[in-house]
């Protein structure tokens, strides 16, 4: 998608305006290099596309993408310490280069950064975008504790699976939209129904994330394959597979959990998940998320053209397995 490489640029370029003092050095240093790691700005470009599709400008919606960086910055610093991984985007996370709480310190930094870009605004839209980012910024953390609690848990419903990760992952890609619209004048059944877009979308990107890690090829994807299994991570696949699976299968779906050889436990996996029709099930379920979505942009009324945001949602799921 060509004009991704336009959104990219500029909001790359406003990035690097920051300035973080120079000292005390273990609180901004981390800060620049987290942030130099790059990563694809899609959020920060939503914001972006609403506020143009709405009649407003890059400038404009600037501040509100800035903090919608920053916040989702702010949260993959401490996920990264909860979760004590070592690597982000191929480079060491900011725990592992310094220590965690220097990590715990210099996220909470770029958190009240957030709010600090949003308070450029008037009072009345600062109030307005106050509101719903705190609302989601609660919500992200809501969705994260259930991600960890579920990691504690040996069964995890379907319903529980799609709550989480609408708060983890959804919520933000909705703000996103909504103040990018409301900053460019959107009414608000139009910033209403651009957070919905933001929200199914985000459903249907995960469900496809769950997909391509089991489903998809090393070298598209970008990592290792069947990385969820190898952790007994609880996935929308996962859950279908045992809510289809009679006694006997589940009996092997549980007895591949404690398999050690990795090759042979992704694979048979792969097998089962799909003669249960686990993958098939996940399969319609995203398209479904992701019709919702170009349901919801398409009943927006009061704004210029949509192709931008329509391509996006498409560019989204041309990833293949």
């Amino acid at each position: 998608m060509k004009t991704l490489g336009t959104y990219s640029a500029y909001l790359e370029n406003a990035l690097q305006q920051e300035r973080f003092p120079d000292a005390p050095a273990n609180l901004y240093d981390p800060l620049r290099y987290f942030l130099k790691l790059g990563g694809k700005r899609m959020r920060p470009m939503l914001s972006l596309m609403a506020c143009k599709m709405c009649s407003g400008s890059f400038e404009q919606a600037l501040p509100a993408a800035t903090a919608i960086e920053y916040f989702h910055n702010f949260s993959l610093i401490h996920d990264d310490i909860m979760d004590n991984a070592p690597l982000r985007r191929g480079q060491a996370t900011v725990h592992e280069k310094w220590n965690p709480s220097i990590g715990i310190l210099s996220g909470d930094v770029l958190l009240v950064k957030a709010y600090a870009h949003l308070a450029n605004y008037d009072a009345h839209l600062f109030q307005t975008l106050f509101k719903i980012f705190n609302q989601t910024a609660i919500e992200v953390c809501e969705g994260q504790q259930m991600d960890m609690d579920f990691e504690q848990r040996n069964e995890v419903s379907e319903a529980e699976y799609m709550e989480m990760i609408r708060l983890k992952t959804s919520v933000l890609l909705g703000c996103a939209l909504q103040m990018g619209g409301i900053v460019g004048g959107a009414n608000q059944k139009d910033a209403e129904l651009l957070y919905t877009f933001g929200e199914q979308l985000g459903l249907a990107f995960q469900i496809q994330d769950d997909l391509l890690d089991l489903f998809g090829q090393s070298a598209e994807v970008g990592k290792q394959i069947g990385g969820d299994v190898l952790a007994n991570k609880k996935t929308l696949l996962s859950i279908s597979a045992k809510q289809a699976a009679n006694p006997t299968q589940l009996a092997l779906l549980q007895q591949l959990e404690q398999t050690l050889d990795p090759d042979l436990k992704v694979q048979q996996t792969q097998e089962l998940y799909t003669v249960l029709g686990a993958r098939y099930y996940c399969e319609q379920k995203m398209q479904l998320h992701h019709q919702k979505a170009l349901n919801s942009l398409e009943q927006i009324e009061n704004v210029g053209s949509k192709i931008e945001l329509t391509e996006l949602a498409e560019f989204l799921f041309s990833r293949t397995y």
